[in-house]
């Protein structure tokens, strides 16, 4: 199995379900239609990165995975800088926002599975000073919508609805659910 994947997060996570798998980050740069739904973005942005790994790895199983983080119908990406960070942050504060994450799955047969994970996350109303120390952790720089859950970025966060670790970049139980027959 290949996780077509950089991410440590991912990478830890999908060692919830099997040991036996191996990287190969895809290096494609990402396209999207413009007017496309934060499920349909993500699902097709993971699937992009699985056919990429595959034509290079045919006969292996191929893991893919693309998160975005929402919040007034518009797609919040990683920060560009530290100014960014904050808007960013400050955006999201004292409200309600969404998380997806999309995954693909290309079998060693070449067959396809493809799905999304929504979660709600609210946060707590965050000072301006709150968010500067935050950033100044670094944490938010690399991270969809500025922040990461299984981090500092936790002591932001109010309460959630739905997978946890969809938030984290894997819903690795609906995922287990995929791989079932081939682990």
């Amino acid at each position: 199995m290949i996780l077509a994947s950089q991410s440590p997060r991912r990478r830890e996570l999908l060692s919830l379900i099997t040991e036996d798998f191996r990287i190969i980050p895809a290096k494609g740069e990402e396209v999207l239609p413009e007017k496309i739904s934060p499920e349909k973005a993500v699902v097709l942005l993971s699937e992009q990165k699985a056919e990429e790994v595959y034509r290079e790895n045919r006969g292996e199983i191929i893991v893919a995975a693309d998160t975005i983080v929402t919040i007034d119908g518009k797609i919040l990406g990683k920060p560009r800088d530290e100014k960014d960070a904050f808007a960013i942050l400050k955006t999201l504060s004292g409200r309600v926002h969404e998380v997806f994450t999309g995954v693909c799955v290309i079998f060693s047969n070449g067959e396809k599975e493809k799905f999304f994970e929504g979660t709600k996350v609210e946060f707590y109303e965050l000072s301006d000073e709150e968010i500067a120390k935050y950033i100044k952790t670094g944490e938010p720089m690399d991270k969809a919508g500025a922040y990461g859950i299984q981090g500092k970025g936790a002591l932001l966060v109010k309460r959630i609805d739905g997978d946890y670790y969809n938030v984290m970049g894997l819903p690795v139980a609906k995922l287990l659910r995929v791989l079932k027959a081939e682990i």
